[in-house]
């Protein structure tokens, strides 16, 4: 490194586990960063800073005034022009010596591969499920990791799939809802400084795998809540190749069902036995909720042993992936029939 390097980039130098040769490692690495919006903006501002050799970024939207409260790379002027393009300027003016490369279009199933083949580490930080399926199952076949974050609300999710052996994306989310199924932050809205704070953990991770310190989130899904600060960490269970077939039943205690509203409808009707939670915050259930009992996941592993045993026990949250976290927390110590419901489905 030349002295003007040195002089940037001091402050992270210093740090024992960084030094020097972290560093290097920063100045050799290349990431592919899917989206130049909210998550996007944080992480590419941070990477730049940190001295990545080559970042890529493609984004096919255009700057939109309602993107301004969050996607901090924008200005008023650059409403109207493509992301990726506003946001490689912006770059460039914040560290020179870091080679930024724009896609000005969407990643898709006939560029993805020929794209993701020309770095190390992908971050994805897109805001739908067809992309996120995309980027993970192609980062799986070009055997490239692959760090995840994505936003809702005040609630914001963070892990690194595909990594040394580690689970991919579809171990944790196994089917995407429908498209109308959905909802976008135009319609739900977003909390400006929460793509920031997922963001810059985003890119934590990203420099930690670079540069080789620390514990990745890799097998773990860490979920922030900006409302009170709840931060949990779940683990991702991989699927055991060497899982003993003979093993008693007891080791599917997991297992779960996914119904939809007609089906819990006929139970009550049928006055069937069973106890509905909702595992999601206060807030949403007081917006719209199907009734039963309101236990935050986050507080569902100190309330477990005060939930009364029912044969049928119906967890309940907006896309199913709140209550599928809660089914492994349950399993662990009840044995009950374990049921996932919807709030998404259309006949909800």
């Amino acid at each position: 490194m030349n002295n003007q390097e040195f002089k940037r980039y001091d402050r992270q130098i210093l740090l024992e586990e960084m030094g020097m040769e972290g560093q290097e490692k920063l100045q050799k690495a290349s990431v592919l960063i899917i989206g130049a919006g909210g998550l996007g903006c944080p992480l590419l501002s941070y990477l730049t800073g940190a001295g990545i050799g080559k970042i890529g970024l493609i984004d096919g939207d255009v700057v939109e005034e309602s993107n301004l409260h969050r996607q901090v790379l924008y200005q008023q002027d650059d409403i109207g022009r493509n992301k990726a393009q506003a946001a490689a300027e912006q770059l460039n003016r914040l560290n020179p010596l870091v080679e930024i490369q724009a896609y000005p279009h969407h990643l898709n199933a006939q560029n993805a591969i020929e794209i993701i083949l020309d770095y190390d580490l992908v971050i994805d930080g897109s805001d739908n499920f067809p992309t996120r399926y995309l980027v993970n199952d192609s980062c799986l076949a070009l055997h490239k990791p692959l760090v995840f974050g994505s936003i809702f609300h005040f609630e914001g999710q963070v892990s690194v799939f595909n990594y040394k052996g580690g689970p991919d994306y579809r171990k944790c989310y196994p089917e995407a809802p429908a498209a109308d199924e959905v909802p976008n932050c135009g319609e739900s809205g977003v909390l400006g400084p929460l793509p920031g704070m997922i963001g810059s953990i985003m890119a934590n991770e990203a420099i930690k795998i670079i540069c080789g310190f620390g514990t990745p989130l890799s097998g773990k899904l860490l979920i922030l809540n900006a409302l009170n600060y709840d931060m949990q960490i779940f683990n991702i269970q991989p699927e055991n190749p060497e899982k003993n077939e003979t093993a008693p039943a007891k080791s599917k205690a997991a297992a779960y069902q996914e119904i939809d509203i007609r089906e819990l409808r006929e139970w009550q009707e049928n006055a069937e036995p069973f106890l509905l939670i909702d595992v999601r915050e206060a807030y949403e259930f007081e917006e719209h909720n199907i009734g039963g009992t309101h236990i935050s996941l986050y507080d569902l592993k100190d309330k477990i042993d005060s939930i009364p045993f029912h044969n049928k026990l119906v967890l309940c949250c907006a896309s199913g992936a709140k209550s599928r976290m809660a089914v492994k927390i349950i399993s662990k110590k009840r044995r009950e029939e374990l049921f996932i419901i919807s709030l998404l489905a259309k006949n909800t």
